[in-house]
């Protein structure tokens, strides 16, 4: 037994010499000199040579002898476990990107457009989240937004400042999101979020006296969902009414001048030839070479939740804010959406900037089909578009957002 355990080492041993000068005569072919390439294949043949005479009592000298050689004749920095690693590192890196490039690439919901469907920077209620910080972060994106009155006073609107910071050091998830810091009072205040956001969940008004106890904000901001487009399938397969669409805004002008930020993400509401009306917020659609309208939810079921009046959902609307849309802005308004051409439009259709302020998407901007939210890990996880409003009825909306939103 002991001779046969012996016997399996050593052939071992010489399995490991032949095949290491083998990967360093390959690995290091452009830095070997013809000397050390010589000595280098005389080891490697050496070792084949016992290997196919089975020479049992050669190995051990012959293993001894090769790390010897392999010691002085190969470089040590080509060598190293460490390079095996960074070439497979890279490797795995460059399939990666490939990967990212033509298939499934990750993008961030930029904006509350989409919402209550997808969602970009917002915030939640207190306790929409259930785990402490810095867990509700890795889960749910989400860092606490939380600020009672110290002293008595009103806002300081000239403290306002995105960069300036109160109070010392801030939570990390806060480089995220942006700090906006204030006074109110003798007293400085720091909150995540850039200050459109933060002045949006605190209601803060300039003309109001703040008495110290009070509550300013006690909920959490997230940095909003995060998910892979296909960019591949609608090469095969093209876009269908209702689906959720990346494009890009090459070449897409609002009052002449191009779109902020580069990728947008809508739902697909106007096909090509399509005629399209709003009439008390309700989309209506011809289709190309059809003699009537009908509602978009009987043309696309994904429509249906945008007009359930619930979790938010307002349905299509002629206006933007406060201001009448450019297009569609009035229930006698017609628009023909033209040939390689879609008409996109946001779910949160009181606050979407989309078709009917800016016009169509040619096809060429189409990126490719939203396919899965990868983060946060909340109720939107998973194929997009798959949950249903949460079951409370859309209210008027509370400064730029419906407050059922916040719950979600």
């Amino acid at each position: 037994m002991f001779d046969w355990r012996k016997k399996r080492k050593q052939q071992k041993r010489l399995r490991e010499a032949i095949s290491q000068v083998r990967y360093i005569l390959h690995a290091d072919d452009d830095v070997l000199s013809d000397a050390q390439k010589e000595t280098l294949a005389g080891v490697f043949e050496a070792g084949e040579k016992i290997r196919e005479q089975d020479k049992t009592s050669a190995i051990d000298a012959y293993y001894a002898e090769a790390k010897e050689k392999i010691r002085r004749y190969a470089p040590k920095y080509r060598s190293s476990r460490m390079r095996e690693i960074l070439d497979i590192l890279a490797v795995v890196c460059m399939i990666a990107f490939g990967l990212r490039g033509l298939f499934a690439q990750p993008f961030k919901i930029p904006t509350s457009s989409m919402q209550p469907t997808l969602f970009g920077t917002h915030y939640l209620e207190k306790d929409v989240v259930k785990t402490p910080y810095p867990m509700s972060f890795l889960l749910s994106s989400a860092v606490p937004a939380q600020a009672t009155i110290q002293s008595d006073g009103r806002l300081d609107q000239y403290s306002i400042s995105e960069t300036a910071r109160f109070g010392g050091a801030t939570l990390p998830g806060k480089f995220f999101f942006g700090n906006s810091s204030f006074m109110i009072g003798n007293s400085g205040y720091t909150l995540p979020g850039t200050w459109p956001k933060v002045y949006d969940y605190t209601q803060l008004n300039p003309n109001r006296e703040y008495r110290k106890g009070e509550t300013l904000a006690d909920g959490w901001m997230s940095l909003g969902d995060h998910l892979f487009v296909d960019q591949l399938s609608h090469h095969f397969f093209d876009f269908k009414r209702g689906e959720v669409v990346v494009f890009n805004t090459r070449g897409i002008l609002e009052n002449g001048k191009p779109l902020a930020g580069y990728y947008y993400i809508k739902r697909l509401a106007g096909m090509p030839g399509d005629t399209l009306r709003i009439d008390r917020n309700q989309l209506y659609v011809k289709p190309k070479g059809a003699s009537e309208f009908k509602r978009v939810q009987d043309l696309a079921p994904a429509f249906e939740k945008l007009y359930s009046g619930m979790g938010g959902y307002q349905g299509h609307l002629n206006i933007v804010g406060t201001g009448p849309c450019r297009y569609l802005g009035s229930p006698s308004a017609e628009f023909v959406v033209p040939e390689d051409c879609y008409f996109m439009l946001g779910d949160n259709s009181l606050f979407s900037s989309d078709s009917r302020i800016w016009g169509v998407v040619p096809r060429r901007n189409m990126v490719g089909r939203a396919a899965f939210v990868f983060w946060p890990f909340t109720r939107r996880w998973g194929i997009p578009d798959h949950e249903q409003p949460i079951q409370v009825p859309t209210s008027l909306p509370e400064g730029n957002s419906f407050p059922q939103m916040a719950l979600q």
